[in-house]
């Protein structure tokens, strides 16, 4: 699909669909092109699906490149193909001051290589799907996540010891947990759960990252001041909020490199030793699920009741 040409009339799983400004520069530190991240996220879009599937998509795009403006995009920009699937759901304490709004949902390769397309690199999902809501207040979430930032002074292999002393935490419950890098400087710790209110969900994240910041307390908050973090990876429960998003696995970043927010096994959490052996562009990723296929297969296969706290 990547080609020298600007645009392009072509088919993706029978739907023909026209890209373009192939060969504008989206990393330009890295001059990786925008037919490069269409071509990334075809190749990926089979891994990517399970995730983005039936939930609500928070985009970030970036049509000038990374090193120009952004945007958030969540409502069906105008232009949005009938084929595209879109859901009017409730924002309650939107920014925007809307009640509800029309969101794209992604459960299509074509869609995927539609939103690429659209220089829509991030790709943001809630912890809920549609099908499991009633779309009122509290959508009822299929997955806990916990966010492993680290503070001035830390990286990601700070955050590989709080992942593992997490990990430890999470089989006290009975539960399990699948990391992935956040493809920035920290590490997403996904648990797969039963249907449960978000609010419960949020509360049961946030009472275990405040357990381990009590075990922990040189090396751990869940405290969001700013001031604390210094040499401690800060643990981010509250993305566990129905209203609140979580970069999806798979999806590119919009930094100065294309990086992949990409799923690793416990082994490679245990061995990291600095930050460059987690990290991952495109074509590492592709290489990879070559090698060892999705490290994240099974995650929605064994749901776990969530815990009373």
């Amino acid at each position: 699909m990547a080609g020298a040409q600007q645009q392009l009339t072509t088919e993706v799983d029978g739907q023909t669909m026209k890209l373009t400004n192939l060969g504008k520069v989206l990393y330009p530190q890295s001059g990786f092109t925008k037919a490069e991240v269409i071509d990334y996220y075809h190749q990926v879009a089979a891994l990517l699906l399970p995730h983005l599937a039936d939930r609500p998509l928070t985009r970030k795009r970036w049509p000038d490149g990374t090193d120009a403006p952004f945007f958030f995009e969540k409502n069906a920009p105008r232009g949005t193909p009938s084929w595209v699937r879109t859901e009017t759901l409730p924002t309650p304490g939107s920014s925007t001051g809307r009640d509800e709004m029309s969101f794209v949902v992604c459960d299509d390769v074509q869609t995927v290589v539609w939103l690429a397309n659209l220089a829509a690199l991030e790709l943001h999902v809630p912890q809920w799907r549609i099908g499991l809501s009633d779309q009122g207040k509290d959508p009822q979430a299929d997955l806990i996540v916990f966010d492993l930032d680290p503070g001035p002074g830390a990286s990601i292999v700070e955050c590989c010891d709080v992942a593992l002393a997490l990990r430890q935490l999470l089989h006290h419950y009975d539960l399990e947990g699948w990391p992935k890098t956040s493809g920035n400087k920290g590490m997403h710790l996904y648990v797969p759960i039963e249907p449960a209110s978000s609010r419960d969900a949020s509360a049961f994240a946030k009472q275990l990252a405040e357990q381990l910041a009590e075990a922990l307390p040189e090396n751990v908050t869940a405290n969001m001041t700013k001031a604390l973090r210094p040499g401690k990876v800060f643990i981010d429960w509250s993305q566990n909020a129905s209203a609140k998003t979580t970069l999806a696995p798979y999806s590119l970043r919009g930094a100065e490199e294309p990086r992949v927010s990409t799923p690793i096994d416990w082994d490679e959490v245990a061995a990291a030793t600095a930050p460059p052996d987690l990290k991952f562009l495109p074509h590492d990723v592709l290489a990879r699920i070559e090698e060892y296929g999705d490290v994240l297969e099974g995650l929605y296969d064994d749901p776990q009741p969530l815990p009373q706290s």
